[in-house]
């Protein structure tokens, strides 16, 4: 059972070892952190054992269950039962009543992620996340990319090409006409962070721009 101590790293506890789960687990394990993993099915649960010292097979995820294992203890808990859409709002009903600082939790549709969300868990969407990222990458071929900061506000990785390059990033109009700021160019081998106006761009180069979605795509549809 994992019992945190006073000045311990971070510690993570990963409920469900579908594909997300056992990523998110392998990722978390192979940086070194404390992670409990629980699953139902032993031989997800055997395979993550190499990497983790608590690893454990639960048929029932109840709070006395979670408790035994020391789940309480952790940090951050993420719970990736998204399929299963009553055993994933019981499960982050449990570990939020424990007090857990951090709580994360999949969802697959708005309506679950509503529930998740007056459950007071953090939602992320992965297959969602991911269909998105995708379709931006289809529409734009200068698109690397993206965080999203809120529903307006994006940071996006963008390819110079076309109009951009050879210009200033002042004579560019990148802030003035498209109200962007760029935080940050990658060249070659080097990222610069500390971005002067008169910056020549260079075919290839990768500037980083923050700014409000549609001005952002304004700018790249610009290019």
């Amino acid at each position: 059972m994992l019992s945190k101590k006073k000045n311990e790293s971070e510690s993570f506890g990963v409920i469900g070892l579908g594909r997300f789960g056992t990523a998110l687990a392998l990722t978390l394990a192979k940086a070194g952190k404390e992670v409990i993993v629980i699953d139902r099915n032993e031989a997800k649960v055997k395979e993550l054992r190499q990497y983790t010292d608590y690893a454990y097979v639960i048929d029932e995820l109840t709070s006395e269950a979670l408790r035994e294992v020391g789940i309480q203890n952790c940090d951050t808990v993420i719970v990736c039962i998204g399929e299963k859409v009553d055993t994933s709002i019981l499960t982050t009903m449990c570990v939020v009543e424990m007090g857990i600082p951090h709580v994360i939790a999949k969802a697959l549709t708005a309506e679950q992620g509503a529930v998740l969300e007056r459950l007071g868990a953090q939602v992320v969407y992965p297959e969602r996340d991911m269909a998105v990222r995708l379709g931006k990458r289809l529409i734009s071929r200068n698109f690397l990319d993206y965080v999203s900061l809120d529903n307006s506000v994006e940071i996006r990785q963008i390819i110079v090409s076309g109009k951009l390059v050879g210009k200033t990033i002042m004579e560019y109009g990148i802030r003035k006409k498209y109200k962007l700021n760029v935080i940050a160019i990658e060249s070659g081998h080097t990222t610069t962070i500390e971005v002067m106006p008169d910056y020549r761009l260079n075919e290839g180069d990768v500037i980083v721009v923050i700014g409000k979605i549609d001005n952002m795509d304004r700018f790249e549809a610009d290019m």
